[in-house]
């Protein structure tokens, strides 16, 4: 299977990642996506936010089964070149038969291009965990969550959300903080997975997160004190030998199987 993977980041926001001794996000993505899949996939990685022209030379879009989209720093709303570019780009691939699953930031580029809207998010950051996610009746009988629980925990990273969806949406999954946290639809000839969180990142990723945006995650009370910032650090960076790996706080994340369930079950899907 071919996949196009759109890569949502300006440079800056990569670069920045590669200066702390971190992958960048589509490199995450990358390594997560050839780790679940059960089958052979070729992965193309384009930067549209960052070239011109950003497919190699010989290659189209009608070259690809499916389509995954990272997070990114930008905000839909400011309509930026690189964002726009993003909106268009997404309008085209759904001319034509793709599956396509979104990130974070993918669920909103997706969302956008298919008539919805995007806002900053009355409730503010959602950083690092989003907490209780439950699925509804469609999630619980959608193929996306298939052998996932009920309700669980996820990476994440969010100012903005999805305001209004697509026509005829699926909203797969909620918690206090937003609506949507997961929705499906389909658009022209595509069918769209969308999450506001990340099922893509894993724990150590997520510890040099919480080192970058230290002083951002204290400012917004995502954790009361440094200490606790530390302590939650720590537990991501020794994940694999934690003692919190069955705390049910902790379970779904550390478990980076169970964490990235959502992608393994669309890359496997109907192949």
């Amino acid at each position: 299977m071919n996949i196009l993977l759109v890569d949502g980041n300006e440079k800056e926001a990569s670069d920045r990642y590669k200066r702390l001794g971190m992958e960048t996000q589509y490199e995450v993505y990358e390594k997560v996506l050839k780790k679940n899949s059960k089958s052979d996939i070729n992965i193309t990685t384009i930067h549209p936010a960052i070239h011109e022209e950003y497919l190699p030379l010989g290659v189209n879009l009608d070259d690809f089964e499916a389509i995954a989209w990272t997070g990114s720093l930008l905000n839909i709303y400011d309509q930026t070149k690189p964002i726009i570019k993003q909106i268009e780009l997404a309008k085209e691939l759904f001319k034509r038969k793709n599956k396509i699953f979104g990130s974070c930031w993918g669920l909103q580029v997706l969302v956008t291009a298919a008539g919805g809207k995007v806002r900053n998010n009355p409730n503010g950051l959602e950083a690092i965990l989003a907490r209780n996610i439950k699925l509804s009746d469609d999630g619980i009988n959608h193929e996306m969550y298939k052998n996932k629980q009920k309700s669980f925990n996820a990476f994440c990273w969010h100012y903005d959300e999805a305001e209004t969806l697509p026509k005829d949406s699926l909203i797969l999954a909620s918690n206090e903080k937003s609506k949507f946290q997961s929705i499906s639809f389909n658009f022209n000839q595509s069918t769209i997975w969308a999450v506001q969180y990340h099922p893509e990142f894993n724990p150590k990723w997520m510890a040099g997160l919480i080192e970058q945006r230290k002083e951002i995650l204290l400012e917004n009370n995502i954790y009361e004190k440094l200490s606790d910032l530390e302590k939650e650090k720590k537990i991501f960076e020794n994940h694999s030998t934690s003692e919190f790996i069955n705390n049910s706080l902790y379970n779904d994340v550390l478990n980076e199987k169970i964490h990235s369930l959502e992608l393994t079950n669309w890359l496997n899907l109907n192949n």
